[in-house]
């Protein structure tokens, strides 16, 4: 497996050669769309892609964020200026939450080289990268999508899958809150990895060995001996944890619906603890 990030460094270079396409997917939770930030100002050439519109599918049984549908994914994607030959970047400024999910959702629909900025906005800024105000003009992409490359799990197979992660914060999965969906606690036998976990005090994930640290201590093998599967509130953030168990060379499957999802249906059992 190829590493799912870039540094700062690494992405001026490729900037200065121009051999890469960059995508901005700044949002937050509960926040306004991050294009106010992106006009105000940008990497260089980078394309904005809107989570909810672009990422997303309309809310429903399948939870706050569905996947989306794959012709209007690949349709935003190519807007974006997204080839299947060309090298992704995506970054955010919400510590690669949403880029994340761009990411993962790009794997997954075949894209054979996509990485998230490690440290997202604040990083490129540290290094000194340049910033754009202006909305660069984007040449139509290439890129078609077929989905399957990335592992997913459904409610119904959901809790026989032998190791089972929740990315939310430690007090969401224990049930002690719950301040966005209408039902707390997490899915039975699920094990606990907070994605503010998976990064130091600088904002960048963690070296491998303190990922492997974390994952083993958490009840999670990262020996590739059992299958893995991912969830969080609506199955944004949820691919945070893929991305440090990718570092590990533990390619999780993600539960698309994630807690909203399981959750619309009254007959699936709840936990709390």
């Amino acid at each position: 497996m190829s590493s799912p990030l870039i540094d700062a460094a690494k992405l001026l270079e490729l900037l200065d050669r121009g051999e890469v396409t960059v995508l901005d997917v700044r949002y937050r939770l509960g926040g306004p769309p991050g294009r106010r930030e992106y006009d105000a100002g940008h990497v260089p050439g980078a394309a904005y892609v809107d989570l909810n519109r672009d990422l997303a599918a309309p809310p429903g049984a399948g939870g706050r964020h569905p996947l989306p549908d794959p012709e209007a994914f690949g349709a935003a994607m190519r807007r974006a200026g997204v080839s299947a030959d060309r090298p992704v970047v995506v970054y955010d400024d919400w510590a690669g939450h949403a880029a994340g999910r761009a990411w993962w959702l790009l794997c997954h629909h075949g894209h054979p080289d996509v990485r998230v900025l490690d440290g997202g906005w604040s990083a490129w800024r540290e290094a000194g990268g340049a910033v754009q105000a202006s909305t660069p003009t984007v040449a139509e992409g290439d890129f078609r999508p077929g989905p399957g490359a990335m592992p997913v799990v459904e409610a119904d197979r959901l809790l026989d899958v032998p190791v089972v992660v929740d990315a939310r914060a430690a007090e969401r999965y224990r049930g002690e809150v719950e301040p966005v969906d209408p039902v707390a606690g997490h899915v039975p036998g699920a094990v606990n990895v907070p994605t503010s976990t998976n990064l130091d005090a600088h904002g960048r994930f963690r070296d491998p060995a303190q990922l492997r640290a974390l994952y083993e201590a958490a009840g999670v093998p990262t020996d590739g001996s059992v299958e893995v599967a991912v969830y969080c509130g609506s199955g944004v953030t949820a691919t945070h944890d893929l991305i440090a168990l990718e570092l590990l060379g533990v390619r999780a499957a993600l539960y698309p619906g994630s807690w909203s999802g399981w959750i619309t249906d009254p007959e699936r059992p709840v936990e709390t603890s």
